[in-house]
């Protein structure tokens, strides 16, 4: 690194690992891979799988017991987490895929007040994710100061 570098941090491809505590991992597996789509790239053993949707990584890990709970969604250091779309009109097709899954809805589509759209949805364990079209977010980049 050169004197010049020593303010900034290293670039880096953006925030693209997840690690969840899950209750179940064959249901939540079942769950990421029917809803979005995403397989397996790594099961190092039966109660750990990491998932993929091709540029990102989701690790569920089986803890005991109540990881959280769909009843206190709203609970629990972690808010939400979320799936850019590429436009409003794909939030609306991925909220009637959703619905089709018969995955819990938690807010319905909406327009924020800074142009982003999107929805919520739970996971079965009360994770909350939410699927948003984000007009300054655009395709990933390996540059983080554009």
């Amino acid at each position: 690194m050169s004197d010049t570098d020593v303010n900034q941090p290293p670039p880096s491809l953006g925030l693209r690992h997840l690690a969840l505590r899950v209750t179940d991992i064959e249901r939540s597996k079942a769950f990421y891979q029917r809803v979005f789509a995403m397989r397996p790239v790594w099961e190092p053993d039966p109660l750990n799988s990491y998932l993929t949707s091709g540029s990102d990584n989701l690790a569920l890990h089986q803890v005991e017991g109540e990881a959280s709970s769909v009843e206190n969604v709203d609970d629990g250091p972690l808010d939400h987490f979320g799936f850019l779309m590429e436009n409003t009109q794909a939030v609306d097709e991925m909220y009637l895929w959703v619905k089709q899954c018969q995955a819990r809805i938690v807010k319905e589509p909406k327009q924020h007040r800074d142009n982003s759209y999107s929805f919520y949805l739970a996971d079965p364990d009360g994770n909350t994710i939410q699927i948003i079209y984000e007009p300054n977010v655009t395709q990933p980049s390996t540059n983080p100061n554009p």
